[in-house]
């Protein structure tokens, strides 16, 4: 009797202990947003040639930064990043993203060029910053 309530005891503890870990590996999973992966790919491709001295990336593709900023701005964000603060930095992402698509069209220097790429990720790095801190409030 004494062994059927210990082997009882080891599986219950077993499972709940299996089901916690579960859980807390289930809430530590990241929320993916479709639109900010999309945008990412572009600033990436974009921006680390850049500090090489390579604009020609940014150069081809300015126009393409400009489209994923816009569906970002535009996309409906996960509930825990709907706020106004997210919003509120997604359209100046988007504005700048403008400013910096038109400074290439006009044929701005490499330099210009390069020093507002360099805000547009620091801007972008702003809103995975604020979404890093769910409610908004990051610093």
């Amino acid at each position: 009797m004494k062994k059927s309530i210990f082997k009882t005891t080891a599986i219950v503890l077993f499972v709940a202990l299996f089901v916690n870990s579960t859980l807390l590996k289930a809430q530590e999973k990241k929320t993916e947003w479709k639109e900010k992966n999309d945008f990412h790919s572009v600033m990436s491709a974009t921006f680390h040639p850049s500090e090489e001295g390579n604009l020609e990336p940014i150069k081809n593709r300015s126009g393409e930064l400009v489209e994923s900023a816009k569906a970002w701005m535009n996309s409906t964000p996960p509930k825990e990043f709907d706020n106004p603060k997210v919003k509120k930095t997604l359209k100046k992402l988007y504005k700048n993203s403008v400013a910096l698509d038109k400074m290439i069209k006009n044929k701005a220097s490499d330099e210009k060029i390069k020093t507002s790429l360099s805000k547009l990720h620091d801007i972008f790095h702003q809103i995975v910053e604020i979404c890093r801190h769910k409610d908004g409030e990051g610093h």
